[in-house]
């Protein structure tokens, strides 16, 4: 049975604050934690969650059983969030592949399992990793593994996945893993992570556009808050956390980056940043929960709406 453990929950609490006859926004349920913590912490507060993961609907009955017309559930990607209705004195979301999805092998996440090699988020659309990998352009493998993998040595992984085209091996988890590492052998020394870790991240970011999701999610989730209402967002990898950076500056009226030459009159502030660095979780909370160690939390709160 897969456990879920909440990342930075009791931060995530301090950031949003609910109240209660409030209500809140979880764009991303996952196992549900965050979205029964919020219900908990103000009994009469609401929350709306979304999903794009099939099974998360069905793993939210029990929480809708429990907390009757105070949760809705919308099966959707972040992505079309505008399709949620209402205003929320509270977002959050939760950027990333989750522990249901990790642990169940037939979703082709991981490479600890000989599984089909799917990697989807919404398994209803869009092309599995394996196909992917068949049928890719040479460009989209290489900002897949190069970019959002950011493996050293992608010219020769990339030219190992299309060699190994219509052979069989990019099918399965296992066989996929092992392409690669034979492709990008583990350096000698102390034992690190796998070899195809970082491949494995960057094909599933592909797969899912993750990165083109969480840039069309911002703005949309930032324009459902009330004022005064707080957006959260935790990210797990270095262009998502950039990313989300960059665009709560943005609506803070500060420099987006060292390069960012406007002045300030140019600049309209709409929030305030409650996180001028992201908060990262304690070394408590890594070593309970090891799958937390690269997430990062920043937060605005929005000034009118």
């Amino acid at each position: 049975m897969t456990s879920h453990v909440p990342v930075l929950l009791e931060e995530c609490l301090t950031l949003l604050a609910p109240q209660d006859g409030r209500a809140y926004l979880d764009c991303t349920f996952g196992g549900g934690g965050h979205t029964s913590a919020i219900l908990a912490r103000a009994p009469r507060c609401t929350v709306d969650a979304m999903d794009r993961d099939p099974a998360a609907g069905e793993r939210s009955a029990a929480l809708l059983a429990a907390h009757p017309g105070r949760l809705r559930f919308h099966s959707e990607n972040f992505r079309h969030l505008d399709r949620v209705p209402g205003l929320f004195d509270g977002v959050l979301m939760d950027i990333g592949v989750s522990s249901y999805q990790l642990d169940v092998p037939e979703r082709g996440f991981s490479f600890r399992y000989d599984a089909p090699n799917d990697m989807r988020m919404d398994t209803r659309v869009g092309r599995s990793a394996a196909e992917f990998l068949e049928r890719g352009e040479r460009a989209e493998l290489e900002r897949a593994v190069r970019d959002y993998g950011e493996e050293p040595r992608w010219f020769r992984v990339v030219n190992a996945i299309i060699a190994a085209r219509g052979t069989g091996r990019l099918a399965r988890t296992s066989t996929f893993a092992e392409l690669v590492a034979e492709a990008a052998p583990p350096a000698p020394g102390p034992r690190g992570p796998h070899p195809a870790t970082r491949t494995f991240q960057g094909v599933r970011i592909a797969v899912n556009d993750e990165l083109g999701a969480l840039a069309d999610a911002l703005p949309l989730a930032f324009g459902k808050l009330n004022a005064g209402g707080v957006l959260a967002v935790i990210s797990f990898h270095s262009l998502e956390d950039r990313m989300v950076k960059r665009y709560m500056n943005e609506v803070a009226g500060r420099p987006v980056d060292r390069d960012d030459s406007r002045n300030q009159d140019d600049r309209v502030k709409q929030a305030d940043l409650l996180t001028r660095k992201a908060l990262q979780p304690s070394d408590a909370e890594q070593e309970r929960n090891p799958r937390s160690r690269s997430a990062r939390l920043r937060a605005v709160r929005r000034l009118s709406a």
